[in-house]
């Protein structure tokens, strides 16, 4: 083979290698991505031993759940962990592992400070108070943890909600069909709000996997716990039934959306003043009766004291 054929043979080989080696890498993490967003759509499969995380700590947590719920894992509890955003599917297994953890640790730890005490300072039914209170106390954690977060979520969905109808509303009157329109609107929000771009683009994933329209936003409602997408749900199978504006029932449905939200401010404003009675009369109205009264009390002590 020539030297010159040799010479331009060696780019273009080079330049098909690097192709080859960028494509394998993209089309390996959108099947990763895909893989994760299937793992979304549905909370309530069975837990089997290749959905176990494998290695390291949560493994060992999961095994403590499995062994404590006899690896059968409460739809219940399962719903509330994917709401507040917890999608794995070992993810009740490992959540009772942690409160299980946390209950034999707090035990003992409050064991090993509460045994030295002489039985003559404290008797058997307060120091075995002493050694539950810790652990029962840890092991309420992660409850109160789960319950944060979903109220976290559950709040930023209700609260961008109002927007991405709007945006869908427009869509869906220049010409752009609801499901192009659903897709649009999900790569938008999702600057704004990932959480509810994900759950508009797990909906989305969904109807390209053969579900109908309807049973992917009853799944979305069910995995976010809003039920105003339960609401939105039956409006556009309504108005898919009946041939209606689709364009003018989001309007709507918007504007009653953002009625509500605005109705809720002024609900949470009038309680605001209830609220702060409590911290008023707690500190501020100490502090300021010792700063107006403060000093008359001490010119009267001095007068009284001067005067005996």
């Amino acid at each position: 083979m020539q030297p010159e054929t040799i010479e331009i043979l060696i780019p273009i080989l080079a330049f098909f290698a690097v192709v080859a080696i960028g494509s394998a890498v993209i089309t390996a993490r959108r099947q990763k991505k895909s893989k994760q967003v299937v793992d979304r759509i549905r909370f309530d499969r069975p837990l089997s031993a290749a959905m176990r995380p494998k290695g390291g700590g949560l493994d060992f947590l999961a095994k403590i759940g499995n062994v404590v719920s006899h690896g059968q894992a409460s739809t219940t509890l399962s719903e509330q962990l994917v709401r507040a955003g917890y999608f794995g599917a070992s993810a009740p297994s490992v959540y009772t592992g942690i409160k299980m953890l946390l209950f034999i640790t707090g035990l003992g730890a409050a064991a090993l400070l509460a045994g030295p005490i002489p039985q003559q300072e404290i008797n058997f039914a307060a120091k075995l108070i002493l050694i539950l209170l810790p652990g029962t106390i840890l092991f309420f954690i992660p409850n109160f943890v789960v319950a944060l977060q979903l109220k976290k979520r559950h709040d930023e969905i209700v609260r961008h909600l109002p927007e991405a109808i709007d945006l869908l509303e427009i869509c869906v009157s220049s010409g752009i069909g609801l499901d192009m329109a659903w897709n649009m609107v999900a790569d938008e929000i999702q600057n704004v709000s990932s959480v509810l771009g994900n759950a508009m683009a797990l909906t989305n994933f969904e109807i390209h996997l053969g579900a109908t329209r309807a049973e992917a936003m009853r799944h979305m409602a069910a995995r976010t716990g809003v039920d105003t997408l339960s609401s939105l749900a039956a409006i556009l199978i309504q108005t898919e039934k009946f041939g209606t504006s689709i364009a003018d029932t989001l309007s709507v449905f918007a504007t009653s959306l953002r009625e509500d939200r605005s109705f809720m401010a002024e609900e949470n404003a009038e309680k605001m003043a209830v609220k702060l009675l409590f911290p008023m009369v707690l500190f501020i109205f100490p502090a300021v009766l010792i700063t107006v009264a403060g000093p008359a009390v001490i010119t009267i002590a001095r007068v009284m004291i001067v005067g005996d």
